[in-house]
């Protein structure tokens, strides 16, 4: 049973997802309970062969018996491993806080809204684990498909955004099953690790560099690398609350996560750093998505579309950690990975439950928050203290990184941006903080400072236990990203 674990970890939300619509049939509440169970088998089973990679190196898994590249094998390292890790836990949380919101938003869609949840959750992991390059396009669709249906049962406008999404999404699906393709031809395999040792005497064939132009462009598509990153505002502010706080930490880094595997697996590192100029693109790329994202977040007054556009920022961090080709930098971009996820489930998680109480996400409904909901509005400041890079916060310490990356490849341009995108993040956030904390809507319709002791109305626990349980993560990732460093990501940084 133990060596079943790695395939467990995809069977059982697929399964899941199957029995979850008869289980509806017979009581539709439980098919929360449902979810949540089998999420949380899957977050026990990721846990467990994260160990057993960290004990015993890297496990190979054949389905079927068969031998690849004929068959199908599922690879799991200490990078994909601490991936699964991140997939599972947050969609386990993300599940056991959605129950009120989804009845709130969703009441007549509750049990398809779980069976696709389950769905979404099974297309991150597969990607995640495959080792095979057309078996990963297969779960990158799943995801996908799921991703549009629940993104296309939000607020008003969220058909419109979905479509955007599906016009986007399919090109770079196209584009990286086209990268598959030449990667087919010319080397009549598409196990990445066979793959990796047939690709370097084929590195001056023009059918190779086309394939690797494909892959990358399709891959900046699906991680909304700025300025491809045009449907991802929308989609996610028009989702349900739900919905946006399961994708938004994990569609983008798993994207980022392919990229890597791509770059350093499929093909050698030499590849990309001194064959062809592509981590010196991938600085640049990064530098334009800081700012961009940045300064489009300055301009938002929807508390949902600002983070949309934080979470570009923050793509920007990790593509160009990786362009900047040195061991400290890629450790950088890798924790960042992690870091992120987590810091944007958070906001994505407060921002659900001022829906849920507020029935709006617009910043200027957000006078007294502090003072009706206190630690909701605690989490929020942990949230946005790591966004910032204020420690011990886990953010501080990826940036802190990229910074030190920075300086040894000397890259000032992007140096810059690092610090100004703090800055930013500074407005960003103190200017909620303001109007949520020192300001309240007075009987005239104009905010002014006052003392009065607004009633508490917190969020329902369902919610709240999860949304505090985040926060204290991301403090604890922060005071413990040395053993983190040290035990997963050291074993996951490619020999540059």
């Amino acid at each position: 049973m133990v060596a079943q674990i790695p395939i467990l970890i995809v069977v059982i939300p697929l399964i899941s997802s199957l029995f979850c619509p008869l289980i509806g049939l017979w009581r539709k509440g439980l098919c929360y309970f449902w979810t949540v169970f089998s999420l949380s088998l899957c977050a026990l089973a990721s846990i467990d062969t994260l160990l057993t990679v960290m004990e015993s190196g890297t496990i190979h898994y054949r389905l079927g018996g068969w031998t690849p590249p004929f068959g199908i094998e599922y690879v799991v390292d200490h990078l994909n491993a601490m991936m699964l890790v991140i997939v599972s836990v947050i969609s386990l949380i993300v599940a056991i806080y959605s129950k009120r919101s989804v009845e709130q938003e969703l009441p007549r869609r509750f049990v398809y809204f779980y069976t696709v949840f389950l769905l979404q959750v099974t297309g991150f992991l597969g990607i995640v684990i495959t080792g095979d390059l057309f078996n990963l396009y297969v779960f990158l669709e799943i995801s996908s498909l799921a991703g549009y249906a629940l993104i296309a049962i939000g607020e008003d406008g969220a058909p419109l955004a979905t479509f955007r999404y599906i016009v986007m999404g399919t090109i770079g699906a196209c584009f990286y099953l086209l990268g598959v393709g030449y990667i087919y031809i010319s080397t009549g395999s598409l196990n990445m690790a066979d793959v990796q040792q047939i690709l370097p005497q084929l590195y001056h064939s023009k059918v190779v560099l086309t394939a690797v132009a494909f892959l990358l462009a399709g891959l900046a598509v699906k991680m909304a690398l700025f300025p491809v990153h045009v449907w991802l505002p929308d989609a996610y502010t028009k989702a349900p609350s739900a919905a946006s706080a399961l994708i938004a930490p994990l569609m983008t880094k798993i994207s980022l996560y392919v990229m890597i595997r791509v770059l350093f697996t499929v093909f050698k590192p030499y590849l990309s750093i001194e064959l062809l100029p592509i981590t010196d693109i991938m600085v640049w790329a990064g530098f334009v998505a800081i700012l961009g994202g940045g300064i489009m977040a300055l301009a938002q007054t929807d508390f949902k579309r600002m983070l949309c556009y934080v979470v570009v920022a923050e793509v920007g961090y990790i593509v160009g950690g990786v362009g900047l080709a040195n061991t400290i930098a890629m450790q950088g971009a890798i924790l960042h990975i992690l870091n992120d996820a987590v810091m944007t489930i958070g906001l994505f998680a407060v921002a659900g439950i001022i829906v849920y109480k507020n029935k709006s996400h617009n910043i200027s409904d957000f006078h007294g928050l502090f003072k009706k909901m206190p630690f909701t509005m605690a989490a929020f400041v942990v949230g946005a203290l790591s966004i910032i890079g204020v420690p011990p916060t886990c953010g501080f310490f990826s940036k802190w990184y990229l910074i030190h990356g920075a300086v040894i490849a000397e890259h000032w341009a992007f140096l810059a941006a690092l610090l100004l995108s703090s800055l930013i993040s500074v407005v960003l956030f103190f200017r909620v903080i303001e109007i949520g904390f020192v300001f309240e809507a007075s009987h005239g319709g104009h905010a002014h400072s006052t003392g009065h002791v607004a009633t508490i109305d917190e969020a329902p626990l369902s919610m709240l236990i999860p949304t505090i349980a985040i926060a204290i993560g991301i403090i604890l990732i922060g005071v413990y990203n040395q053993t983190i460093l040290s035990n997963i990501i050291a074993f996951a940084v490619p020999k540059l």
